[in-house]
């Protein structure tokens, strides 16, 4: 097994997830098989209890794992199934060791850091870095791991300590560490700044861990003479020194990598010459191309509660931007708050409600994603209110999906105080109420987490035709609250249907109003499995709605699939699709300016 270690200086949000994601791509696409750790010093057991607004979103795993947003990055570039061992936290590393001494494994000795907390760290490492994560028998052949946080936290000593040891364990020749550091201009010199990743790269030194590879993170690429001052005062050769400049989209940084040759440094730290193959990204390349040249624009309002921080959708962004690039348009996103959408705003700042209102009336479509508690639910409501009774695409997930049908609940069979009983435990017609397995007192790990399984009830609804007429789909859930059964024939004699229930037929899964273009709930999070170049089709459904292409999509989808498109040097796109009695494929072109087949 070979290890890749990502660690970082200076300040934190450099990138280290997108590097280490990007590493793991490269590596990859040279023929290993890859899988990924990610180290969070925080003595939360995992990320499920954490405000998205403070840490960003709670990325959920097949099998129920809440963890830190850098594992969506792992999955989507490498396109693997990580598990909760993959995610490693202060607060289970001690809780492990801590119930160790409890049972008396230690025998009587006094628990310590050193050696007890930093053993348990690298056995945690190597025993992670074998669970099969590509669906091949056997283990990978090379982990990456990224260590969050910056050098020199009085949190990530623990891990400090246990890597330095680790380096030490597996040998030379089967580590390499990557330092990913920042190199500022400041404006009143106009010039690159080499000493914060100097001060770094000597506490990384200082703490027992030298770099082999320096990502340096600039605004534009690294001057020579810059690379030379570095490589003298870091002890780090020349051309192990990458630069990590500011790109369109972190897309380009797996090229930015293989076009330094960062891999050709990593296969020497870790003797992999004669078996490492030239980097086949051409794939990649050329989605990442056609996503820089799309312009018709697809204008999506996401009305979502935690709007303060991005990241707190992130794979909820990615997942409409796999989709977009997919349906060939240029993805714009209309962050609109909620609370924004109330009458309550409209009083106290006319200025907020008007422009929120202005976002959602000028977008293509609209989605509401999940989210947790009552502020900003009326808004959610009245979003989806607009978007049933205007005909515009909607995809509600989750507490969005729930939201879809207290609005219907209420518009249309005029129950007033519809509502769930998260928001209002007194109502009198719970749309949506606790599942039996939930809990009131506990936050962490007691909802319905994970990959689970939706049946669908009929083959004509736009779901199972977006999924390809399947007979059922594995989807991750995070909920705590489901539709309430007992309201659903009510529900259904009005309209809505309840297109996807999972194996008891009691939980409902997905919502659609066959009468509106697309009106669709889903309960589980499609967002999370969607992959660049495997969009998920609930994120395609709705990018093809807002353009006008579901009838098409609909059609493509139940007859045939499609490969990456390759741009030619005409500058038009291959396309391939194959239906499954076809024996060869049928080429067809079509040009970008224009969109017409030929």
């Amino acid at each position: 097994m070979k290890y890749v270690v990502v660690t970082g200086g200076v300040v934190s949000g450099l990138g280290k997830g997108v590097t280490a994601s990007s590493i793991g791509l490269v590596l990859k696409s040279c023929g290993f098989r890859v899988t990924a750790i990610k180290i969070d010093p925080y003595l939360n057991t995992d990320a499920g209890t954490m405000s998205p607004i403070e840490h960003g979103e709670v990325y959920v795993l097949d099998d129920g794992g809440e963890v830190d947003l850098d594992l969506g990055n792992y999955e989507r570039f490498m396109d693997i199934k990580l598990t909760r061992d993959n995610n490693i936290t202060t607060g289970k590393v001690y809780q492990h060791v801590i119930e160790k001494e409890r049972k008396g494994d230690y025998l009587g000795k006094t628990v310590q850091v050193v050696p007890h907390v930093t053993d348990a760290i690298q056995d945690w490492i190597e025993r992670a870095a074998r669970i099969l994560v590509d669906g091949q028998a056997g283990p990978p052949d090379v982990c990456v791991i990224e260590l969050g946080g910056t050098i020199g936290d009085i949190e990530s000593m623990p891990f400090i300590e246990a890597l330095g040891q680790f380096s030490y364990r597996v040998g030379a020749g089967n580590f390499c560490l990557i330092h990913v550091s920042l190199v500022p201009v400041l404006n009143v010199v106009g010039e690159q700044k080499t000493k914060p990743t100097q001060h770094s790269v000597q506490g990384l030194i200082g703490l027992g861990l030298t770099p082999d590879i320096l990502g340096c993170r600039s605004a534009k690429p690294l001057e020579e003479n810059v690379k030379a001052k570095l490589s003298q005062f870091c002890h780090v050769p020349m051309e192990n020194i990458v630069t990590l400049y500011d790109c369109p989209n972190i897309w380009h940084v797996p090229l930015l990598l293989k076009e330094q040759k960062a891999h050709e440094a990593i296969i020497r730290v870790l003797n992999l010459k004669g078996i490492a193959k030239e980097p086949a990204l051409e794939d990649w390349s050329s989605m990442v191309k056609l996503s820089d040249e799309l312009h018709v624009p697809v204008r999506i309002a996401v009305v979502g509660k935690y709007t303060e921080l991005l990241d707190s959708y992130l794979s909820v962004h990615k997942a409409l931007l796999h989709a977009s690039v997919a349906r060939r348009k240029k993805l714009v996103v209309d962050w609109i708050a909620a609370s924004d959408l109330e009458d309550g705003t409209k009083k106290e700042n006319p200025d907020a409600f008007k422009a929120a209102w202005k976002l959602l009336k000028g977008a293509d479509g609209v989605l509401v994603p999940g989210g947790f508690g009552n502020r900003g639910v009326q808004g959610k409501i009245l979003a989806a209110k607009y978007a049933r009774e205007n005909r515009l695409p909607f995809l509600g997930i989750c507490l969005g999906m729930q939201i879809a049908v207290i609005e219907f609940a209420r518009s249309v069979l005029g129950l007033q105080d519809a509502n769930s009983t998260e928001i209002d435990p007194n109502t009198k017609n719970p749309c949506v109420i606790l599942m039996p397995e939930g809990s009131k007192t506990h936050m962490g790990g007691t909802m319905r987490l994970g990959s689970r399984r939706t049946y669908f009830q009929a083959k004509d609804s736009k779901a199972a035709k977006l999924y390809g007429n399947k007979s059922f789909i594995d989807e991750r859930h995070r909920h705590r609250y489901e539709v309430n059964p007992a309201m659903v024939p009510r529900l259904e004699r009005s309209g809505l249907s309840f297109s996807g229930k999972d194996e008891t037929g009691q939980r409902m899964e997905i919502v659609e109003l066959s009468s509106h273009p697309f009106y669709v709930g889903a309960q589980f999070h499609p967002e999370y499995t969607s992959r660049p170049g495997k969009p998920s089709p609930m994120f395609l459904g709705l990018i093809a709605a807002a353009s006008g292409e579901l009838e098409v999509l609909l059609q493509q989808v139940s007859g045939c699939q499609e490969t990456v498109p390759r741009p030619l040097t005409n500058g038009k796109l291959e396309k391939v699709y194959w239906k499954e009695t076809a024996k060869k494929p049928v080429s067809i072109m079509y040009s970008l300016c224009d969109g017409v087949y030929s």
